[in-house]
């Protein structure tokens, strides 16, 4: 798609940084700029004292993220933003003290404004040592710049103050990994593009050039082909440019797809992942969902991501069992909290170093292949005794996909109590992952006493071991929280958390709060990670090696 369409511009500002625009301009902007100050890895903060702790005004707490607000300087801690904003007429926009970036207090989640940005851009200019490795055209064009209007740079230049930074921060990221601009409380969907980047098959598919975006026949006027726009961001993201990228083309045609979603409220990560993937499907799938019947759906995202799920329902009084499959594009599993003293559920949090008792992947997956005893309103027809009868049912899983997602359910809402509350304890889940214990051969011949059943040949045609590769990650409260991915790349993990990347330690994943955890199967998982990433190239070319059913 042309760049110029304005189809394509920034999404609109949200109403309340709008407003506040509308009354002062950029005035607190340029005044903001003198208390910017650049780190020598080219990250911009907001200046501190080096003496004096920074303090919330409302609780006086000296911990966790601070906000700096635009109006009256005061600085609230991010539980209490919202309150200094709903107390303080017009106080509704503030900065987060240690990454510089626009957050809104009543829509709880950050903002983008391209006007900020031409601010903050033009402090790191000023902040620039003389003997900085830009050639001598960016540095001309800078001093001028500052001489005249700094509000006036052109931000195709900082791209060059990226890259400097870049060699500064890390000589050697892996190619692709970008930041993601935050367009105003898309942390929801910056997770998950980060997580669809580096699934390996998924990743191969677009960057070998499967879906040509120039080519696709698939659109119409009214409604953007989805995976053409993930095609934009894959060019973007393995072009070498380390610029934080803005998905604000993607996001228009999400909105395009999911119309009941469009609106510039924070998401929950896991619709939106289903709802990409159902809007690549509409396109490449003609609209036929996989069944065990007539085979599976050749789009790229039942490719990947699909598997099949069985279910078998079983008579409690003839032991005549109904059996079902479904189609699954990820498993959603429920926390396992029954080996949780009374305490921690008091508590509703468990740290890795609080207690021996914890709540783990093995255990959610257990509780989600376990037999279960339907309620005396949900008895089912049995076709053996002609009339509706008790029975228990079981889930176990048919056949794996390439990439496996699990979805842990933080969130639930209760009808009876008319409340919702998210459940926050930690969750235990290995590096390396064996689902031979799930299959349904497992799980029948375990039921009928290790007897041997013939089975279809499914099952044998994907490997059950696995290697995780990406985790989402949830904070906060229910109403309001963020979003941050973890990727595995080479066995070392990155933390993605909108524009920033940066390098973390395992011990720092394995304490996050996963919100859904997606691993590859063991074998692409290895060959993803050969050393190719570091090299420049092109993103249309095939730098791949070739995956069978995939490419």
């Amino acid at each position: 798609m042309a760049t110029g369409n304005p189809l394509y511009a920034n999404p609109k500002l949200c109403k309340h940084l709008a407003d506040y625009k509308l009354r002062h301009a950029l005035s607190c902007y340029k005044s903001l700029q003198n208390c910017l100050k650049t780190t020598p890895n080219g990250r911009t903060s907001i200046y501190r004292s080096e003496t004096k702790i920074t303090r919330c005004c409302s609780c006086n707490g000296y911990q966790g993220r601070f906000l700096l607000c635009l109006i009256c300087s005061s600085i609230s801690c991010s539980s209490h933003a919202l309150l200094h904003a709903q107390s303080e007429n017009g106080h509704d926009v503030a900065v987060d003290i240690e990454r510089s970036e626009l957050y809104c207090c009543l829509c709880s989640d950050q903002v983008y404004d391209p006007d900020f940005d031409k601010v903050v851009v033009s402090k790191i200019m000023m902040d620039m040592p003389n003997n900085t490795h830009v050639d001598d055209g960016i540095r001309r064009s800078s001093k001028r710049r500052k001489l005249n209007s700094l509000m006036d740079l052109d931000l195709k230049k900082s791209k060059h103050l990226v890259l400097m930074r870049d060699r500064r921060e890390k000589s050697c990221y892996p190619l692709g990994l970008r930041g993601l601009n935050n367009l105003g409380s898309t942390c929801f969907m910056n997770s998950v593009l980060q997580a669809l980047l580096y699934a390996p098959p998924f990743r191969n598919y677009f960057l070998s050039g499967r879906h040509d975006r120039e080519t696709c026949r698939k659109r119409s006027s009214d409604r953007l082909c989805l995976a053409c726009n993930i095609d934009v961001i894959f060019s973007a993201v393995y072009s070498g440019d380390r610029t934080p990228y803005s998905p604000a083309q993607f996001l228009y045609s999400w909105w395009q797809h999911s119309a009941n979603l469009a609106s510039y409220e924070q998401q929950d990560a896991h619709e939106f992942f289903i709802s990409v993937l159902d809007g690549i499907h509409e396109r490449e799938g003609n609209g036929r969902i996989p069944t065990k019947d007539n085979g599976d759906c050749q789009c790229i995202a039942h490719r990947v991501f699909s598997g099949m799920l069985r279910s078998d329902v079983t008579c409690m009084t003839c032991g005549f069992t109904s059996t079902t499959y479904d189609p699954c594009l990820d498993i959603s599993l429920n926390m396992n909290t029954n080996n949780l003293s009374s305490i921690d559920v008091a508590n509703k949090s468990v740290r890795p170093n609080e207690n021996s008792t914890r709540c783990t992947l093995s255990a959610c997956l257990d509780l989600f292949t376990r037999p279960e005893k339907l309620g005396s309103d949900q008895k089912l027809y049995c076709q053996n005794c002609k009339e509706k009868r008790d029975s228990f049912k079981q889930m176990s899983v048919r056949r794996l996909p390439l990439v496996l997602s699990l979805h842990i359910k933080r969130f639930e809402h209760s009808a009876v109590r008319r409340m919702s509350r998210k459940i926050d304890w930690h969750l235990q889940f290995p590096f390396s992952l064996d689902m031979t214990s799930y299959l349904s051969s497992s799980i029948v011949r375990s039921r009928f006493g290790n007897r041997i059943f013939t089975f279809e040949s499914n099952e044998a045609d994907t490997s059950p071991e696995f290697e995780i590769f990406a985790v989402i990650t949830h904070s906060g409260m229910l109403e309001s929280g963020h979003y941050v991915t973890y990727l595995r790349l080479r066995n070392q993990w990155y933390k993605c958390d909108d524009a920033w990347i940066t390098e973390v330690d395992e011990a720092i994943v394995r304490a996050s709060q996963c919100y859904m955890i997606f691993y590859v199967q063991k074998m692409l998982y290895y060959k993803a990670n050969e050393d190719w990433s570091c090299t420049p190239m092109s993103s249309r070319k095939d730098p791949f090696f070739p995956i069978a059913g995939c490419c």
